[in-house]
């Protein structure tokens, strides 16, 4: 557990080294400030368009609005500049030769692994909830109405499935010979996922349905209880996909 510890340490240094970390915290900062200004503007925007007589029939912006917008931008921009900073988390350095030491001199090849995912872990955790708590201040703020009732069940699942996203990502680059075939791979998976999920009796089990039902579980018009087995297969494949990226790289040659 101590070379853990080290490893783990040395791969948050490293993320913030290498100001990796750093940019996702800008670009997730400028997400929470973005949701509730746009939602806000919105209406000033679209009167600039189509002048006051068309825009005075557009119903006034609420807290809805600015947690669709956070909605939007984490599952269409955030989740892609997740796997793109991440693409090449474990075959860069296998391309690099930068494991041949750490293993050579004892390193657990698990350790790689599970430390890496633990950093994932870590920096993804921080910049959700840094969007997360820029959005609420400033949709507190601007909106202080009462009709986002179910906001931590609204949010829960897109942070479970940020999770599985990054194994995902991880297990492409362990599998993958570089970044752009990690990728493929990653984005071919959720393609899949999206095609299941156009079978409604599918969708209660798929960890798409995680970030395609946050407005409805908001409102509390969709009951997050029946996605609860959704939930759960993300967690299971979370860990699986954890494990089989130990398995595969425990046999791949450095």
């Amino acid at each position: 557990m101590k070379n853990l510890y080290f490893f783990t340490k040395k791969e948050l240094f490293e993320c913030w080294r290498t100001s990796r970390f750093l940019i996702l915290v800008i670009i997730f900062l400028i997400f929470g400030l973005m949701n509730p200004l746009l939602a806000k503007l919105t209406p000033e925007i679209v009167k600039m368009t189509i002048g006051d007589a068309l825009a005075s029939t557009i119903p006034k912006p609420t807290s809805i609005d600015s947690w669709t917008q956070f909605f939007k931008n984490l599952t269409q921009i955030g989740m892609i500049v997740l796997a793109l900073m991440f693409s090449g988390t474990v075959n860069n350095e296998i391309n690099k030769g930068t494991l041949i030491n750490l293993v050579t001199k004892g390193l657990r090849r698990w350790v790689i692994i599970v430390g890496k995912m633990i950093s994932l872990f870590f920096q993804w955790s921080i910049c959700f909830l840094l969007t997360f708590l820029v959005t609420w201040g400033y949709t507190a703020y601007y909106f202080p109405d009462n009709k986002s009732i179910q906001l931590f069940q609204a949010v829960f699942p897109l942070w479970i499935f940020g999770l599985l996203l990054l194994s995902l990502v991880l297990l492409s680059s362990t599998i993958m010979r570089n970044s752009y075939e990690g990728l493929i791979l990653t984005g071919g998976i959720i393609v899949i996922l999206v095609l299941i999920n156009l079978f409604d009796k599918l969708k209660y089990y798929n960890p798409i349905s995680l970030v395609t039902q946050n407005l409805n579980f908001l409102q509390g018009t969709v009951d997050i209880q029946k996605y609860l087995p959704a939930i759960l297969i993300s967690i299971l494949f979370f860990a699986l996909a954890t494990l089989l990226s130990i398995q595969i790289f425990n046999k791949k040659k450095l």
